[in-house]
């Protein structure tokens, strides 16, 4: 299992890297980062834990990290944090749920364009 503390601070010391190497780069995802906090609308906890869910569904480690110890800093529950996996798991089967659709969409257009085309060599 992945030692997420130490993850963290190796992950941190590598962006800390990154921003020596492309300091243009880094400062313009931390801005990204906090715009959607300025009204704080939704508060800090609630933006972690969508955050989270958003991690999830990206798979993305170093997202998983960070917005975990975030959440629970912002007061986050155990309980909370299942809920809002929970809405991740929901979408991305939802996701899953979508594409199939297309997918039957897709073998229904290249089932009627084999018919069409034996039909084609028929005549």
């Amino acid at each position: 299992m992945l030692n997420w503390i130490d993850y963290r601070q190796e992950l941190f010391g590598r962006i800390g890297e990154i921003a020596k190497l492309s300091p243009d780069t880094v400062r313009g995802y931390q801005a990204l980062s906090t715009a959607g906090q300025k009204k704080d609308l939704l508060g800090a906890r609630t933006r972690e834990l969508i955050a989270l869910a958003v991690a999830v569904s990206l798979r993305c480690d170093g997202c998983i990290t960070v917005h975990t110890a975030e959440a629970l800093k912002h007061g986050a529950t155990r309980e909370e944090i299942a809920e809002a996996l929970g809405v991740a798991i929901a979408v991305n089967a939802g996701a899953a749920m979508v594409y199939s659709a297309r997918t039957m969409d897709a073998t229904a257009a290249y089932t009627a364009q084999a018919s069409d085309a034996a039909q084609a060599a028929t005549e």
